[in-house]
């Protein structure tokens, strides 16, 4: 086959155009079905066609899950995180109408832990001595920082999610936007901890063995349902 031979879509068999290929360990993918891969998917080329094809239809599912959240919390500055604790899901996007972006809807449990990395960015400032450029004495500097945020997550499609804390330049350490940026970056770690607790207390509450015990509503000796209520007359079982 030539150089430039017609290439065709092994996920949804379109043409692909010049240029437009994507390649995969075991075929060719266009730009219009990579558009719809997971942002934070990163191992594409790696990934065969099965693969691919599974992604997309896990990604489709996703469409159904951003429609039903409902954010309670949401932290962050250009990058969000959003947070709805009813369902006990979270996402992060960049984008204000975000439902448009279908951004991976992801559960409690499957944040693994974060990572918080300072970036400092450091260069020395001169002054001009009869048209030269000279160091002070002592030397001075100025200094940069970013604030990034690295979520590792147990997802078959991904194992962590980063993004950038401030979405300005910092140029104090300890001033007002680095505070700030310290700030939000713990509380998403902290919020991301325990809601990784409470995920952990609960497992371990429903691995618990069940006892029998006498409803005070039936006065039926029963074993408690997972709402702690009582299997017979659904009355709430004080404990």
């Amino acid at each position: 086959m030539g150089l430039f031979s017609k290439k065709f879509c092994d996920v949804c068999g379109d043409k692909i155009g010049l240029l437009g290929n994507r390649k995969l360990e075991d075929g060719n993918l266009c730009k219009e079905c990579a558009k719809l891969l997971s942002p934070f998917m990163t191992d594409r080329r790696q990934s065969t066609v099965t693969e691919i094809k599974e992604h997309l239809e896990y990604r489709k599912a996703n469409q159904g899950k951003v429609a039903a959240f409902s954010p309670t919390k949401i932290v962050g500055g250009e990058t969000k995180i959003y947070f709805d604790e009813n369902k006990k899901q979270w996402l992060v996007t960049r984008l204000r109408d975000w439902r448009s972006e279908n951004p991976d809807v992801i559960d409690f449990s499957q944040a693994m832990g974060c990572i918080l990395d300072i970036d400092e960015d450091k260069w020395e400032i001169y002054h001009e001595v009869d048209g030269r450029q000279e160091s002070f004495n002592p030397r001075r500097y100025e200094y940069s920082y970013v604030f990034n945020m690295t979520i590792h997550v147990n997802s078959p499609w991904f194992s962590e999610i980063q993004f950038r804390i401030n979405d300005d330049k910092i140029e104090q350490r300890g001033g007002i936007a680095y505070c700030e940026a310290q700030a939000k970056a713990d509380e998403i770690k902290n919020t991301l901890e325990q809601m990784r607790s409470a995920e952990r207390e609960a497992a371990a509450t429903a691995n618990m063995p069940k006892t029998a015990t006498l409803c005070s509503h039936c006065q039926a000796t029963t074993i408690p349902d997972a709402n702690g209520c009582c299997e017979y007359c659904g009355g709430a079982i004080r404990g």
